[in-house]
């Protein structure tokens, strides 16, 4: 398992592949013009490929860090795609974000083709990417679990493995529904205190010292007080994207679905009112200029 193909190098794919090119995996990537920079990936020795196939026919294991669903299929299924160059026995790892009833079926066409497949998506931040202290959240079998653990762990600090294929994913949707979640709630509360004329740094203070205190907030504050998008790097869109998968899941298994909608809503009225790849924090200011809610 010494040569890893890597699909995906954008904001947190980045930060794994130079994580993995550390601790002494020989690495290929595939070009597109979605990554950042390769320069220093191949100064520390990567390869790249032009196509899906080409990068699987000289990988042991694939690895998988695209933008969603559509992506993922495209790259493993699509003409000359990573299934068109799978070598028996090799490992194709999805670290995305997608819907479990793909990941189901995605999981079988590896499998058909003679590979195997874990779901890994990923929690935290770019900035974690590049420390090489991601959580992972893997759904698999338990032998090739343990057997990609040495992976897994060269850019994961806390590593859970959930379950069966597809249980990674499941996971991580809940996971996202509840951190987006929270900071679309916060957000608006936030654009509410700056209509009525609250000041921003006293909404956090009180905030941070009674129920309001939590990840979500830490996040956010930097904007709130300076308008600093650092503390979450995340677009609306692909907020949207998630809490979108989150609600296709739910639906699939006949759950509840009532807040999770409005935030859906909110998410989507927030990508119409401007740039949709804004990053999240700034959802308070367009929230604040609305005139009344969407769903009034």
């Amino acid at each position: 398992m010494k040569k890893i193909g890597m699909i995906g190098i954008g904001m947190m794919g980045h930060g794994i592949a130079s994580n993995l090119i550390k601790h002494g995996w020989d690495l290929s990537v595939l070009e597109h013009p979605g990554n950042q920079s390769l320069t220093d990936l191949l100064a520390a020795g990567a390869l790249t490929f032009n196509t899906p196939k080409k990068l699987a026919e000289n990988s042991n294991v694939v690895i998988l860090c695209v933008t969603g669903t559509p992506q993922v299929e495209a790259v493993l299924m699509g003409d000359e795609g990573v299934l068109q160059g799978l070598q028996a026995g090799s490992i194709v790892i999805d670290c995305s974000t997608a819907v479990p009833a793909s990941t189901d079926k995605v999981a079988q066409a590896v499998h058909a083709a003679g590979g195997r497949f874990l779901d890994a998506p990923m929690t935290r931040t770019p900035k974690e990417a590049a420390l090489g202290k991601l959580n992972l959240l893997v759904g698999g079998d338990d032998a090739l679990f343990e057997q990609c653990k040495p992976i897994l762990s060269c850019f994961a600090e806390n590593i859970i493995h959930a379950g069966a294929v597809g249980a990674g994913h499941r996971m991580k949707l809940l996971h996202n529904y509840v951190s987006l979640g929270s900071v679309t709630l916060l957000a608006e509360a936030a654009a509410c205190a700056q209509r009525a004329g609250v000041d921003a740094q006293t909404f956090v203070d009180v905030l941070a010292l009674g129920g309001g205190w939590g990840a979500a907030l830490d996040r956010l504050k930097p904007y709130l007080a300076t308008h600093d998008t650092s503390g979450l790097r995340f677009s609306m869109a692909n907020a949207l994207k998630d809490l979108s998968y989150y609600n296709e899941m739910a639906l699939n298994t006949d759950a509840d679905r009532t807040v999770s909608l409005a935030i859906q809503q909110t998410l989507e009225s927030a990508c119409a009112e401007g740039d949709p790849q804004a990053l999240l924090p700034e959802i308070v200011d367009r929230i604040a200029k609305r005139q009344h809610s969407p769903l009034a």
